[in-house]
């Protein structure tokens, strides 16, 4: 080879390495891009925790959509369930019962630990039950929550045919500064890590089952930043304990989250996912919901049902109730021992067995059912 030849070897060599050069700074360029980016997006859990999952979550229908965001979050936000006008007669119930309101002031009543994330400056929650026995007026509003239509796919979608109240509803207020409560429940429970089959979710051949739902009826805004209703997205499928720290809010707060409602909203969630409250913080209104429990038809938590003063149900309840929302009312047995099931225009069907099947219980035991 001849030095000239030698030389522009050299030349194509060196061109080739300022190109490779060239090449990795602009990927790392683009990679430094990249991040800052992301960081810039995660940064604010603001962001991330309220109003991006806030929009995800905005659902008028139970449909493939709602099912897919409920079983990946173990909540939802059924929007605009309550119009203005019955939210508004809501708190004026809830007004006329205001001297009913009871403080959780006891220590042994406390709901957060204090000094921690979630205690907030001192006062404790308030809560004011029997929202079912003031009357046709003022309990309107809130029985009309058992067997809503707007809820009833969701119902039906989430706990099965047949379902039940399980447990006494009853308003929740904080006032500025009140006191939330430290994160609780879990299928896989949050504090001691055991299983808990009373608050379980499951999914099995795409049904969603709860051994016990929340329904959180909003009587207040919650923007973000407000607390209130809080929640740790995916963790009904969780199979440890929380970390230490977490339950007071201390620690990993980034994944918690308190999502964004308005007033007649109403937050479905399973009681297999982590859940609480944080501090009520504006200075201009309490923070006013209102939390029912529901239940499969078979399940059970709740013992009202049948021991209310050796009755059942406050019998004030049953006033002014139509078919189907007394049917919510029954207490746990199998759909098919002639168990009322609400149809998807509100009209009720008995689930039954055949005459000769029951004939032959009443011959073998003396009674109507085994």
């Amino acid at each position: 080879m001849t030095r000239r030849q030698r030389a522009e070897a050299r030349n194509i060599k060196s061109d080739r390495h300022g190109m490779r050069s060239s090449s990795v700074a602009l990927m790392l360029l683009t990679v430094s891009r990249i991040g800052a980016a992301f960081v810039a997006r995660t940064s604010s859990s603001s962001l991330i925790g309220t109003r991006q999952i806030h929009k995800l979550r905005m659902t008028t229908d139970w449909d493939d959509d709602a099912k897919y965001l409920f079983d990946l979050n173990g909540f939802i936000i059924v929007r605009n369930v309550l119009s203005s006008e019955e939210v508004k007669a809501a708190n004026a119930a809830i007004n006329r019962h205001e001297d009913q309101f009871i403080e959780r002031s006891d220590p042994s009543l406390r709901n957060a630990v204090e000094g921690t994330a979630l205690y907030g400056s001192g006062p404790g929650r308030k809560d004011l039950g029997r929202v079912l026995e003031w009357g046709s007026e003022d309990s309107k509003v809130f029985k009309s929550i058992l067997a809503h239509e707007r809820l009833l796919p969701f119902y039906h979608g989430l706990l099965g045919k047949g379902y039940r109240m399980d447990h006494l509803p009853f308003v929740i207020r904080q006032d500025m500064g009140g006191e939330g409560f430290q994160l609780h429940g879990g299928t896989i429970d949050c504090s001691s890590g055991e299983y808990n089959p009373f608050l379980a979710y499951s999914c099995n051949q795409g049904k969603l089952h709860n051994a016990l739902l929340g329904a959180n009826v909003i009587l207040e805004d919650h923007n973000p930043g407000d607390g209130g209703f809080c929640v740790v997205p995916g963790s009904h499928k969780s199979n440890f304990k929380m970390p230490k720290g977490m339950l007071n809010g201390d620690m990993h707060s980034e994944f918690i989250m308190q999502p964004a409602t308005k007033a007649g909203d109403v937050v479905l969630f399973s009681e297999g996912t982590v859940h609480g409250a944080m501090a009520w913080t504006p200075r201009d209104r309490q923070r006013r919901t209102c939390l029912f429990r529901f239940a499969p038809a078979t399940n059970v938590y709740g013992r009202s049902y049948f021991g209310h003063e050796g009755g059942g149900w406050p019998t004030a309840i049953y006033d002014d109730l139509d078919e189907a929302q007394r049917s919510v009312l029954e207490p746990p047995y199998a759909n098919r021992l002639d168990r009322p099931n609400i149809l998807e225009d509100r009209s009720i069907e008995i689930t039954t067995r055949n005459e000769r099947k029951k004939q032959h219980d009443r011959d073998v035991f003396g009674t109507r059912y085994f």
